[in-house]
């Protein structure tokens, strides 16, 4: 499976309960698309939230995050880490 990261957007003012509900969203039925959502970070200031995932394409992600309301605004391949 490919690691993904992925982009939200216009979630300023976002609280680590509010960034954990939304996380636990995604792992509550991210197994009936074959993901997992291994961490996510935000930046309240902002607005945008990260989520680091491995899955078999950038459109299983996104259709999780679409159920659970909070779409990705961008969603990038990682093929290298160190």
């Amino acid at each position: 499976m490919a690691r993904f990261m992925d982009v939200h957007e216009g979630m300023k003012g976002i609280t680590a309960d509010e960034l954990r509900e939304a996380h636990a969203a995604d792992l509550a039925i991210e197994g009936e698309e074959n993901v997992h959502f291994e961490r996510a970070w935000a930046d309240p200031e902002s607005g945008v939230v990260y989520c680091l995932s491995e899955a078999p394409s950038s459109e299983a992600v996104q259709r999780v995050h679409e159920r659970t309301g909070h779409p990705a605004a961008h969603i990038h391949e990682v093929p290298l880490t160190v």
